[in-house]
């Protein structure tokens, strides 16, 4: 793991929203991978203490995760924006998608369990 990666997750903004999109990953992962086999994530984010809970995701949702890892740590703006309006889409297409449609279902569940916080991110 590079170090430039480790310094990044150490930041605090930037492990805010790693430990945010490992909930969110989470939530879908037990929603929709209930059946799968499903282990503790082993990422660097783990290895920086960026979760409250270690992540217990299927093979696809952790592999998803990690990628949003190392996204979120190399975003080149300063401030970052939500990563639904951002000029510069640095997700390939099929990780998009799937983390789309990963946010459009944690987040109606997320607010369904009280956390109105997220209703501004979801109608905006």
């Amino acid at each position: 793991m590079s170090e430039r990666l480790r310094e990044r997750l150490r930041e605090p903004e930037v492990a805010t929203d790693v430990r945010v999109s490992g909930d969110f990953v989470r939530l879908y992962c037990d929603g929709h991978h209930a059946d799968r086999d499903r282990k503790p994530l082993v990422s660097a984010g783990v290895d920086e203490d960026c979760y409250r809970r270690v992540p217990v995701l299927c093979e696809d949702c952790a592999s998803l995760q990690v990628y949003a890892e190392k996204r979120r740590a190399f975003c080149p703006l300063d401030p970052k924006p939500m990563c639904k309006k951002c000029p510069t889409h640095c997700y390939k297409d099929d990780k998009r998608r799937q983390m789309r449609e990963v946010m459009r279902y944690s987040g109606k569940k997320s607010i369904q369990r009280g956390r109105l916080d997220l209703v501004y991110h979801y109608f905006f």
